[in-house]
Parts: structure tokens; C-alpha cells; sequence
């Protein structure tokens, strides 16, 4: 430990922002990476905890008081070793994951946690500048091929252990850049595009094959991959979004937030935009939110997403409205200290200015005689626990219409599409609608499945750790031994190890 006094020296300082004013004129990224005095003191604030819960709040196990340590001593490479040990894409995850090591800091308990995510993102960025980062391809190739299908996180993630493993190893996607969710969900302002193409510079030179406009099951044969490749992953991701199916739903001015975001992605990348991720044109033209009254419905973090394009759309008024009722402003007791807890966030987005509404049903999209949005009917709603249960009722006389010309929605995604590729290999489906997969591997032994296609919507960190893990499974499979780097200790286990 650098410096055992550092928690009570050093307060807690967050990544520079840039100024609203400045920012919402671009889509160049928000927060600016720690200059090495703040990453030194705020390393410094890792406490000698006997247990480091920020291990069990990780999904990915990163070691993280160690290369706390690390930076606190400027010891660079040493701190990077450590962090790509254990997480293949620091660089995302030190811009885009909420952080839920945070969250079970020990620190935390009763002062604000070390800035494990800034720190992150400070050590990667740090040995970009350096030199350290530089491709690796392995000594030796097996002779395996392995097919991955689906470029975002979980994709790139178990292409890159599979590769270190020794196989040949191609990503099909469909779209028409590598990246996923990462590319095309995400908007500029968060993630830079650049920090992408930078690693995946890296990925190719150490052997790896990407693919795009390779949608498999369309233009692309199952039955060819399956003849071609000794295993297959999927990696498709979860894709079909929840719908709103309300009276007005087919009027033109409501539209999936994925749809949004992503033409919004290709204008900045100054890509074609007349093309969608499934390579169809897409049936709604260009989507603006310039001086309209745009109402997002759905508060997560791609409702915020929304928030954020449509101010610098320069909308005329921004809303984001959630079904569910407002969380408290402090961690709530349901969730205590290491869980991740459930609060009030404000992103980046909200605080460049929108109306923020909970508890909010919306009950009809109303539009004019040609057709196009022009309200919508909302109602304030409460909810109730009945037989165990949450539940909700409508509060009488609350029910009124806004005005609206572009309703957004993001309200989360429910599966991974079945047709095409799923089909094809007749695999088997869970009853959430997910691919069934014990121990990532499918009811086809030779077909794998990881990511959000395997466990649903997640987190961007989630999708790293199940495409490291889904790499360990088909390198079993392919060599009946494995020499791929696992969690030591599950999340639940090292919780249990804390108390007992």
C-alpha cells in the first residue's frame, strides 16, 4: 500500500468535465482523463481493507487495490499488467461502465469510494502513451478455428483470449464497422470512436479476422460456417427492443431510441446513414430532434443517451419520463453497502437540461390529420405492493397531453433476435427468450453463446466477463485443456469468504 494515510488526506475528485455550453456544440467526449497528480492522490485513497469488496462488485475480478498501488508509486507498466490481466478493453470500461466496484468499496461505507473507473481509464490511456499497449500474437497456432458471431464487447472480448489461445479466429458482423453496441449504441460524446478503431488496430495485427457486412443466416450460410469452423460463438447480443403497443404507435414521429442513436453515430463517423445495423434501409429516413418537443420514455442509461443527441440536435424541449417511481436520492435500504445501489442518477446528459418525470404511464401517441406526432396522453400512476408484488394504479384526474413531435423509445431490449442464425441452428431458447446455454455451451456442442444473447440486457462490463469466460469453454472444447485466465473466486464466493 503507497501511502496508508491517503484516504484521510485526499478527498474524492471526479474526471473534468468539459463546459455545457462548449460541449453540446459537438460530440467530442464529456470528461478528460486524470492528469497524473490527481490519479497519484486518488490511488492513494485505496485503503489497506482486509477484504477488497471491490473485487466482488466487479464482474471481471480486476485487481484493483494492487494497481492502485501501482499508479500511487508511478509505476506505469506494472499498474497496466495488472488491468489487462484481468479486463481486455480498459479503455471502454473506464469511460462507459457505472462503476459497481465502486459501490462496494470499503471506503465507501461512510466516505465517498475511490475513483476505480478514472483511475482505470488513466492507467489504459496512460500506456497507450507509453508504448505498452502493442500487439501480442501467440507463439503458436493450434490449427483451430473458431467463428465469432457479433462484434460488440462480448465478441471482441472472447476473440481476443481465443486468439492468445492459439486459434484462428474470424468476427462476422452484420454491420458495416466492428464494434456493436460499442459503435453504433454508444454515443461520441461518451465513448470516441477512435478509442475502437485504436484496439482494434491492435487486434488485427495480432491475427485476427473481422468480417462486416456479414450478417450469418442472411448473407452469409449457418450450414457454411458450421462446415468451415470447429466452433462457433455467439455473440449477437440482445436485439429486439421493447415496444410500446398503444393507440397512435404507427404515427411518424415515434421511433425505438436504437434507431436514433445509431444515424446519429454514422453522421459523426460521416458514414452513409440510409443503411441500418441489419443492412436494410432504414424505413423511418434521417431522425432529427431539432426544434421539436422530444419525450424519451424509458430513464436508463439509453434514455440518457437520447437526452444528450437531442440537445445537441438543438431540440426545442427534452422530457424523459419512466414508468417506474422516482429513486431516492441516497442509497435506499433495500440495497445496502457492498450491493449495487438502488438511487438517483444524473448523467452527463441531464445535466446539459431536460425535464425529468417518474412514475409516468403513457397512454396514447396522438397525432394530426397527416399523420404525425403531435401529443402524447400521460398519466400520473402509484405504485402498491399486493400479494407480494408491485403493482400500479392510475391517479384520477391526472391524466393530460404534452406536446410531442418525437417520442424516443427506450425502454430496454427483451431478446436477442431468433430469426436467421438461431433458427438455423435450431438452438434452444430459455423462457426469457435468451439462448440456453449451460457453462456457454448451447444444445449444439459445437455452438457456444456469451453476452447479453446468453444472460440479456447488461452491463458493457458484463459482456467482457462472458466473453472471456464463453473463451475458456470453447478452448476446453477445442483442446480438452485450457490455459485461459479465470476468476479466481466468483462474486458470491467472495462475499461469503468476507463474512464468514
Amino acid at each position: 500500500m503507497g501511502k496508508p494515510t491517503g484516504f484521510m488526506e485526499y478527498e474524492r475528485e471526479t474526471p473534468t468535465k468539459r463546459k455545457i455550453d462548449e460541449r453540446v456544440l459537438d460530440y467530442q467526449e464529456i470528461e478528460e482523463t486524470l492528469p497524473i497528480s490527481t490519479a497519484k492522490k486518488q490511488a492513494a485513497r485505496c485503503m489497506s481493507c482486509g477484504v477488497p469488496f471491490c473485487h466482488s462488485g466487479c464482474p471481471l475480478g480486476n485487481i484493483i487495490p494492487e494497481f492502485n498501488d501501482a499508479v500511487y508509486e508511478q509505476n506505469w507498466e506494472y499498474a497496466y499488467e495488472l488491468l489487462i490481466s484481468t479486463n481486455n478493453f480498459p479503455e471502454f470500461t473506464g469511460r462507459i461502465c457505472p462503476a459497481p466496484c465502486e459501490s462496494s468499496c470499503v471506503l465507501g461505507i461512510n466516505k465517498p469510494p475511490v475513483t476505480i473507473e478514472a483511475i482505470e481509464r488513466f492507467i489504459i490511456e496512460t500506456a497507450f502513451e507509453k508504448g505498452y499497449v502493442k500487439p501480442n500474437p501467440p507463439l503458436y497456432r493450434t490449427g483451430k478455428k473458431v467463428a465469432i458471431i457479433g462484434s460488440g464487447p462480448a465478441g471482441l472480448a472472447a476473440a481476443a483470449q481465443l486468439n492468445k489461445a492459439g486459434h484462428w479466429v474470424t468476427v462476422f458482423e452484420r454491420s458495416d464497422a466492428i464494434g456493436g453496441l460499442l459503435r453504433y449504441g454508444i454515443p461520441d460524446f461518451k465513448l470516441d470512436k477512435l478509442t475502437i478503431d485504436r484496439r482494434l488496430q491492435v487486434m488485427q495485427e495480432e491475427g485476427i479476422t473481422f468480417k462486416t457486412n456479414a450478417n450469418v443466416g442472411v448473407n452469409i450460410k449457418t450450414k457454411t460456417l458450421l462446415e468451415d469452423f470447429d466452433a462457433i460463438l455467439l455473440c449477437g447480443g440482445s436485439t429486439v427492443p421493447r415496444d410500446l403497443p398503444i393507440k397512435g404507435r404507427e404515427l411518424k414521429g415515434v421511433y425505438f431510441a436504437m434507431e436514433f442513436l445509431s444515424q446519429q453515430n454514422k453522421r459523426v463517423a460521416q458514414l452513409p446513414i440510409q443503411v441500418d445495423h441489419t443492412g436494410k434501409k432504414y424505413q423511418n429516413g434521417e431522425i432529427w430532434a431539432t426544434d421539436k418537443h422530444v419525450v424519451v420514455i424509458g430513464g436508463g442509461d439509453t434514455g440518457s443517451d437520447c437526452v444528450g443527441t437531442s440537445n445537441r440536435h438543438q431540440a426545442q424541449s427534452v422530457t424523459q419520463i419512466e414508468l417506474m417511481p422516482m429513486p431516492p436520492k441516497q442509497r435506499a435500504e433495500s440495497t445496502p453497502w457492498p450491493q449495487w445501489p438502488m438511487m438517483l442518477r444524473t448523467s452527463t446528459s441531464h445535466e446539459e437540461g431536460c425535464e425529468r418525470r417518474w412514475a409516468i404511464q403513457t397512454k396514447e401517441f396522438v397525432g394530426d390529420e397527416q399523420g404525425n406526432l403531435k401529443g402524447l396522453k400521460l398519466v400520473e400512476i402509484e405504485w402498491k405492493l399486493e400479494n407480494g408484488r408491485m403493482t400500479f394504479i392510475e391517479i384520477p384526474n391526472t391524466e393530460r397531453e404534452i406536446p410531442c413531435d418525437l417520442a424516443l423509445l427506450a425502454m430496454g431490449f427483451i431478446s436477442p433476435q431468433q430469426e436467421g442464425i438461431l433458427n438455423d441452428l435450431e438452438i434452444e431458447i430459455d423462457e426469457k427468450g435468451n439462448v440456453k446455454a449451460q457453462n456457454y455451451q448451447t444444445n449444439n456442442p459445437k455452438v457456444f453463446a456469451a453476452g447479453d444473447m446468453r444472460r440479456g440486457q447488461s452491463l458493457v462490463v458484463w459482456a467482457i466477463s462472458e466473453g472471456r469466460e464463453a473463451a475458456r469453454e470453447v478452448d476446453l472444447f477445442l483442446m480438452g485443456h485450457t490455459e485461459l485466465e479465470a476468476k479466481a473466486v466468483s462474486m458470491l464466493n467472495t462475499q461469503k469468504l468476507a463474512y464468514a
